[in-house]
């Protein structure tokens, strides 16, 4: 929807508002889960540049008190919840809740729990918010921004006295302090990614905490900006909590990261009310600390957020259509229809194409192992021969820059990315796809032909023959995977397609201390997105082989591609000050990653989909909405996203 045309569009909403009143809220149950699109955290986090102190929110003069908050011992009844104070989302949540354990990443839970660049912050909370937006951090359990010492081997802040947890007691630098002992002594996923750039993080007392940097030979931090991360990315979790859940599990590591947390005591603004197979429902605590004076000032308007568990992209959409969604994290296939064609009160972040902001890069991985594709020649005439063009006109219909437009190499689109690598040195290594006739003949010349006549190349006698694969439902990942199989068939290389579910997927692409099994030769998962370190990061994650090894790798590198030079490079971008040096670094690491095509990117992609029906809530962020700062288009729950829950209206109140 054009934004002028938004009022005009609320009125004709107002007419959905009337039937969904009447109706059921939410979608019909599905009878099978669909894997999301964002997916566990990861086990690092890119770190925030500088610490900006939030603009204070309009104070209130007085707490507001409590109102009726459902009792954990009351039957929730989610069939039951006032349309005109829930809010409604798709595409965070595939599948049943596993846990809502903080320290765990295999809680197969969407909506509460992803520690990344924008953590997400409905439930467990960070000191500190980035913003994609402005590039800045903001605090959130934190009071006031962070210092460094004079040789930035240690950061100190102090936390928020008003501050408390869901129980009521404050939150404190003990809890902050014990959180970290934890994730060591358990050697969580948090612990095992930050273990080697994080000594210690001391209380100094009740609410100062310092985090000392691991330092390497010469006395300097081993990698500066891994701290700074930390601080936006890694939930502040309660001791006595954690404490209680040692005791329970005897202090069985295993046993830890897999407890269900069903007790868990968290900072946010919403907890736990209902989940099963078919929806999950946080409501708000109307006792949140945020509603400060030195917070919000106030609660988030709705008082339950509610994600219907969908079948597929498809169901989704066709919830968002009906008003069944308000807030929609997926992929809407040709969503200007929506509103050019059908009329509807739906709009996304930008008025204009491509809709959303694009930040990601969704990668096909190679299996390094599989054989042939320990070839260069094989795996560059794959992703030469590949027809972008029409993966991102079908599969994303469009609402992706191309490589034309913008060629490949490891940046997004953004331009601050884009001015960190010299074009014109890596120009002759780049291609935009669909050159059948060049891969063709890269094959050849490595002698990778068909020598059998059957149509199909060998290498060492046997047929170039491998399965491309993705998770089952991700409509647009599955398109943009057929088009990868089909540019094989025409350069000799046979590629079937295999869809499995994400709660299968998940736990093979991610296990890399083994080789990855049959059926997963070429297969798809996501980038970093926007980040206060990227590109870095992101190409750590693309290229690192420190990865490689681990039993439990939300990080990257799923290939598991292993290359010295780059991870020298990686290892010293984080302590390189000087400009120039940088940009030499980052176009040697584009030259390796574009002749070595250890993976290829599939088109440029928005972090998150940020899509909205305001049939019955409006006032969610759009670009030049005139907030200050700015709020993402993060779904109004991840990083500084979440502020926009405090500036939603009805739109019948």
């Amino acid at each position: 929807m054009k934004l002028k045309d938004r009022k005009w569009f609320l009125i004709l909403g107002l007419l959905l508002v009337l039937a969904l009143a009447l109706g059921a809220c939410g979608s019909s149950t599905p009878e099978e889960a669909a894997p999301a699109e964002e997916a566990a955290p990861a086990e690092e986090a890119a770190p925030a540049e500088e610490a900006a102190p939030a603009e204070e929110a309009a104070p209130a003069e007085e707490a507001a008190p409590a109102e009726e908050a459902a009792p954990a011992e009351e039957a929730a009844d989610p069939n039951a919840l006032p349309r005109n104070e829930t809010l409604y989302f798709n595409g965070q949540q595939w599948g049943s809740v596993v846990g809502w354990n903080p320290y765990s990443n295999s809680n197969n839970n969407g909506m509460a729990i992803a520690q990344q660049d924008n953590a997400r912050v409905l439930m467990f909370e960070t000191p500190y918010l980035y913003n994609m937006m402005d590039g800045q951090i903001y605090p959130l359990l934190a009071a006031g921004p962070y210092e460094w010492n004079g040789d930035r081997t240690e950061i100190t802040f102090s936390l928020n006295p008003a501050a408390h947890w869901s129980d009521g007691t404050p939150v404190t630098a003990e809890d902050m302090a014990y959180t970290w002992a934890t994730h060591q002594k358990y050697n969580t996923p948090t612990g095992a990614g930050n273990v080697e750039y994080i000594a210690n993080v001391i209380a100094v007392d009740e609410h100062t905490v310092t985090i000392q940097a691991a330092l390497n030979d010469d006395g300097a931090a081993v990698n500066p900006l891994i701290v700074e991360a930390y601080l936006t990315n890694n939930y502040v979790i309660q001791k006595a909590w954690t404490q209680t859940l040692e005791a329970r599990v005897s202090e069985d590591a295993t046993a830890f990261l897999a407890d269900a947390a069903d007790d868990v005591v968290f900072s946010g603004p919403y907890g736990p009310y209902f989940d099963d197979d078919s929806k999950v429902v946080m409501i708000r605590d109307d006792n949140y600390w945020g509603q400060d004076a030195s917070m919000w000032g106030k609660l988030p308007v709705p008082k339950y957020l509610a994600h219907t568990i969908f079948k597929d992209n498809a169901a989704g959409t066709t919830a968002l259509q009906a008003g069944e969604v308000d807030v929609s994290q997926q992929f809407n296939s040709n969503v200007n229809l929506l509103w050019e064609d059908d009329g509807l009160p739906i709009s996304t972040y930008l008025a204009d194409p491509p809709y959303q902001i694009g930040a990601s890069l969704p990668t096909a991985f190679y299996n390094l192992n599989s054989p042939g594709l320990d070839q260069v020649a094989v795996r560059k005439a794959i992703a030469m021969a590949v027809d972008y063009p029409t993966i991102i006109a079908n599969a994303m219909t469009n609402q992706s820059a191309t490589f034309n437009q913008v060629p490949r190499s490891l940046m997004n689109p953004t331009a601050g990315e884009q001015a960190l690598y010299n074009h014109d040195a890596v120009a002759d290594l780049q291609w935009a796809g669909n050159d059948i006739e060049g891969a063709i003949a890269l094959l050849d010349e490595a002698g990778i032909v068909d020598s059998d006549g059957d149509g199909w190349r060998e290498f060492n006698g046997e047929k170039l023959s491998y399965v491309a694969t993705c998770p089952n439902g991700w409509s647009d990942w599955q398109a943009a995977i057929e088009v990868v199989a089909a540019a094989g068939a025409e350069i000799g290389i046979e590629i079937t397609t295999n869809y499995p579910e994400w709660s299968v997927y998940q736990t093979v692409v991610t296990k890399s201390d083994a080789p990855l099994p049959e059926g997963y030769d070429i297969f798809m998962m996501w980038s970093d997105g926007a980040g206060p370190t990227q590109p870095w990061s992101r190409i750590r994650h693309l290229l690192s082989s420190e990865f490689n090894g681990m039993a439990s790798n939300w990080n990257g590198n799923w290939g598991q591609y292993s290359n010295a030079e780059v991870d020298e490079l990686v290892k010293a971008i984080p302590g390189e000050t000087d400009e120039a040096a940088l940009n030499d670094m980052y176009t040697r690491l584009v030259e390796i990653y574009l002749t070595d095509v250890p993976s290829f990117t599939l088109m440029y992609r928005p972090q998150n989909f940020h899509t909205v029906n305001e049939s019955v809530w409006t006032s969610f962020p759009f670009d030049g909405d005139g907030t200050n700062p700015p709020v993402p288009p993060l779904d109004l729950m991840d990083g500084w996203s979440v502020a926009g829950l405090y500036n939603l209206e009805l739109v019948n109140p």
